[in-house]
């Protein structure tokens, strides 16, 4: 039975669809069939992000619909075998999503996948509510900043209370804090929160921990999930972080600052 794990913030910017491009890609590459949906109706980047958006054909929403059925709809990635995208419709309403036709999208996608990441509009809307909804797990993307942790804090609030497993009194939904942007040497000066501090106030077990990274903004805007630029810190930790989720134990890397050798200080670099 596939594993349903939502992508969700409290607030947009913080790095939601590439941390859901990223991790869909590394489940993959490990070798687990999974899908990425993508649930920002209106908006749409999940597609910019995988490099898809001109196979887009038909959406979420038509399948809810009736108008399309997956095989029709489903992009299937051209560099990551095992890995598929459902797009979001552009041009529709945010209520365009009804409970009974995610349900039901959701239970047929199961059939034939491992995991189905469901990529999260930000805060708390009837879109991200139904991404929430039906997870067994959920990764919270924030950044090490006091707004977006409180934002994180009232969507744990949610994944407590307005989900279905809260609803119908099964186990918890599992819940992982990914911390986004960080950049060591803003902490050591007191303008970011450290990982400490994020983790004592949001109470949940820390999943990845992303490094500023000029590889992220560039992997975007060319359409490649920033885990395949495996020469990158932000790849390598995004790698690190999707073998946490399968269960591996992996240390932390790049919470500190890099100390520059005396050749480095001369010379620079």
């Amino acid at each position: 039975m596939a594993k349903i794990i939502v992508v969700t913030s409290g607030k947009g910017g913080v790095g939601k669809t590439t941390s859901s491009a990223a991790i869909g890609t590394g489940l993959a590459l490990k070798g687990h069939k999974t899908v990425i949906i993508d649930f920002d109706i209106g908006l749409r980047n999940l597609d910019l992000i995988m490099g898809c958006e001109r196979r887009v054909v038909y959406d979420f929403v038509n399948v809810i619909n009736g108008e399309a059925n997956l095989k029709q709809t489903l992009i299937k990635d051209k560099r990551t075998d095992n890995l598929f995208i459902l797009p979001a419709s552009q041009t529709r309403d945010k209520d365009a999503l009804s409970k009974a036709g995610v349900e039901k999208v959701l239970n047929e996608l199961a059939k034939d996948f491992d995991f189905i990441l469901c990529d999260s509009p930000a805060g708390i809307e009837s879109g991200a509510m139904m991404a929430l909804y039906f997870a067994d797990e959920a990764i919270v993307v924030t950044n090490p900043e006091v707004s977006s942790v409180r934002d994180s804090d009232r969507i744990l609030g949610m994944l407590a209370s307005k989900s279905r497993r809260a609803e119908q009194g099964l186990d918890a939904i599992k819940e992982h804090l990914l911390l986004t942007r960080y950049n060591p040497e803003r902490v050591e000066k007191g303008e970011m929160l450290s990982v400490e501090d994020v983790k004592e106030i949001l109470s949940i077990d820390l999943l990845g921990v992303i490094p500023e990274s000029q590889a992220v903004l560039n992997a975007s805007n060319s359409g490649q999930p920033v885990i395949l630029d495996s020469e990158s810190d932000a790849g390598q930790a995004y790698l690190d972080t999707v073998e946490r989720l399968l269960g591996e134990k992996v240390p932390f890397r790049f919470l500190t600052v890099e100390k520059k050798g005396l050749l480095k200080r001369i010379f620079g670099g």
